[in-house]
């Protein structure tokens, strides 16, 4: 893991937000960094790889929004100076998810 998914991880594992998140959940021909199968919400945590593999990561996303996942996409820049922004996003997310 990147120290913003050790980061993060660190917040949303143990059911901390009320669902349980797993690591590198393999989904389809891809993985995810993170994943509530109880929900379906995958959370990716995209590095400067991503910046350059805009295309590649909106069909893969796209594939599996098809398949009924829902994704937070969050920047490593972002988890490390708003991780309090980053969680009330996926709170968010879940508690739409949960309605």
């Amino acid at each position: 893991m990147t120290k913003a998914e050790k980061i993060l991880w660190k917040e949303i594992r143990r059911k901390q937000l009320g669902v349980e998140f797993h690591r590198q959940v393999p989904l389809l021909d891809y993985i995810v960094d993170f994943y509530c199968h109880e929900i379906g919400l995958a959370i990716e945590v995209d590095g400067p790889i991503h910046e350059t593999a805009f295309l590649e990561d909106a069909k893969r996303q796209g594939r599996l929004e098809h398949e009924g996942i829902q994704f937070v996409r969050i920047t490593n820049e972002n988890v490390m100076n708003d991780l309090y922004g980053v969680l009330k996003v996926v709170k968010e997310k879940i508690a739409e998810s949960l309605e």
